[in-house]
């Protein structure tokens, strides 16, 4: 079978329209600041049966289903896209930040698993027939597959939620993020297993035991041997070979060979590549640039095909279930919110910033989607429940942005002391003058938000010399107001203590450096007076300089709230 000429104009012809739809209702949603893979949804549902296929059936048909080889070619050009989607998927999940996940981040990690994937798995085995469930032979299968349609957080969009609210660099920013990667790597593990179970190459294969065991024992080979020879060939080719030429095509090479691997074995091709995408994107050889390339080649051109292509296969309005949509929403929002939140007031946050992580944690999304099509394609959902699943990512991922800013709003009118506290900047110190002990703080705060130091201190010190900051029972605040967005907190220990010409005589032993923006004098106020009042009892300030650790002193400070 080949291509005519027009089969070629036809297709060729299908490509450019797509494209063209894609950027143009992506940058539509990107002006409402909404991610532009909505737009691109938005876009395949105008050009497919839902809207052009309604009211303009032939030039649909001629469009994209009069020709079998060029419906033949948009499917493998589609599938291009989603295996190229999944390698910047792997590439964007830092292995590094995963491993060293602190407590919070790994109990957000855990209970944003199991809830969601509970609350699925069981809802699907026990009322299949609210689900949409029409082979009940699939039940077990089926059900696995919503635990873990509703267990994953879309990375990408994730990711840009938090720039977008400028907190991607912020202690909750970094708690999300690394939750969301080791959601991101369990659930498509899992997912992986589930395409097993539904046996798509039964000319090679294997055991449902079999087939952990070859997963498992590729992902250590991948991550452990791999990833090392990845470290060591990317620097040889970016010395030896034309840039960026010859790392590009090493990468693709890389992640088509995982993903070919993973297709042969029973699991879908997208499964090989995001873990050869983690391997790559873990080498500190990787340029930024390189990463750059790749995302914006893939981004723009080959995954809107795949995005747009989802809205081609299906009739949105007849295949619109309200109660079936219903049910996934709150199901999606339940398990997700109330998992993951749980799991950040168990990691010692507090009940604002919880929420905040939950809904935050709640986009869905590109992987969902993803998901989906696949489970669609492979005859394990019908048209109605993947309607319902993109629905749902569409929506989760509409409403996280705003409802996450509305408790930022909320925690920032509540600002206190605790939320301020980082392990990094708690200092246990034997200094033993008031200068030597504001000098640290000063170089710590400096060294951490990267200010500059004799700024810092300057002010500190200017502020100092009006009246000392000492006020009583061992507690001192040494402040200033400087050019910064944020309030910014450091502490101090000093269980000798310190002379500071403190109101009661007493030596300051808890000294807490405060930094608050110069056009805001209402915050550092705010701030002083809470200090004052949550540390005036001798015995709360013995307790707290008795911590061995700056984690010891967080949580004893946080109980106090």
């Amino acid at each position: 079978m080949s291509l005519s000429p027009i089969d070629i104009t036809i297709f060729l012809l299908s490509i450019s329209v797509i494209l063209f739809f894609a950027r143009g209702f992506g940058e539509l949603l990107r002006y409402f600041k909404q991610p532009i893979v909505i737009g691109e949804i938005i876009a395949g549902i105008i050009l497919g049966p839902t809207v052009l296929g309604t009211l303009f059936p032939g030039t649909f048909n001629s469009l994209f289903n009069q020709s079998e080889v060029v419906v033949i070619a948009l499917n493998g050009i589609t599938l291009l896209g989603v295996v190229m989607l999944l390698l910047i998927s792997g590439i964007e999940i830092d292995l590094s930040l995963v491993l060293r996940q602190s407590k919070a981040a790994a109990i957000i990690s855990l209970l944003g698993i199991i809830f969601p994937f509970g609350i699925g798995f069981f809802s699907a085995y026990l009322f299949p027939q609210y689900l949409g469930l029409t082979n009940y032979n699939l039940r077990l299968v089926y059900a696995l597959f919503v635990g873990t349609a509703l267990s994953i957080t879309a990375l990408p969009v994730v990711a840009r939620t938090l720039m977008d609210l400028q907190i991607f660099k912020s202690e909750i920013g970094y708690l999300i993020m690394a939750a969301a990667m080791f959601n991101d790597l369990i659930g498509w593990i899992i997912f992986s297993i589930v395409l097993g179970m539904i046996g798509q190459n039964p000319e090679h294969s294997i055991s449902l035991s079999s087939l952990i065991i070859v997963i498992l024992g590729f992902i250590l080979f991948v991550l452990l041997f791999v990833r090392k020879f990845i470290n060591f060939a990317i620097p040889f080719l970016q010395k030896r070979f034309t840039f960026p030429g010859g790392v590009l095509n090493f990468i693709f090479v890389l992640g088509f060979l995982g993903a070919a691997f993973t297709e042969y074995i029973g699991v879908h091709a997208i499964f090989g590549v995001f873990i050869v995408g983690i391997a790559i994107g873990d080498s500190v050889h990787l340029k930024e640039e390189t990463r750059e390339i790749i995302y914006q080649f893939v981004t723009n051109i080959f995954a809107p095909l795949f995005f747009v292509s989802i809205g081609l296969r299906i009739n949105f309005i007849e295949n619109f279930d309200l109660n079936l949509v219903i049910i996934f929403l709150v199901l999606a929002f339940a398990g997700k919110v109330i998992g993951c939140s749980i799991g950040a007031y168990l990691g010692g946050l507090n009940k604002n910033d919880s929420l905040v992580i939950g809904f935050g944690m709640n986009s869905r999304g590109a992987m969902e989607i993803v998901l989906g099509t696949l489970a669609y394609q492979y005859g394990l959902i019908n048209e109605k429940v993947f309607v319902a699943i993109v629905i749902m990512a569409l929506i989760t991922s509409i409403s996280s942005a705003p409802i996450m800013s509305y408790f930022l709003k909320k925690a920032k009118t509540k600002l206190r002391f605790d939320m301020l506290l980082k392990n990094e900047t708690i200092i246990f110190t034997k200094a033993t003058s008031k200068s030597e002990i504001i000098n640290e703080l000063c170089t710590n705060v400096a060294n951490f938000y990267k200010l500059n130091f004799n700024t810092v201190y300057n002010e500190v010190i200017k502020r100092e010399a009006v009246i000392s900051t000492g006020l009583e029972k061992h507690l001192a605040i040494p402040h200033a107001r400087i050019d910064i967005k944020e309030p910014i907190v450091s502490v101090a220990i000093q269980p000798k203590g310190i002379e500071w010409n403190s109101l009661d005589n007493l030596p300051a032993k808890f000294i807490v450096l405060l930094l608050t923006p110069v056009d805001k004098p209402e915050i550092q106020l705010k701030l002083l007076s809470d200090i004052a009042k949550k540390f005036n009892d001798v015995r709360i300030i013995e307790d707290i300089i008795s911590s061995k650790d700056s984690r010891e002193f967080i949580s004893k400070v946080k109980q106090l709230y």
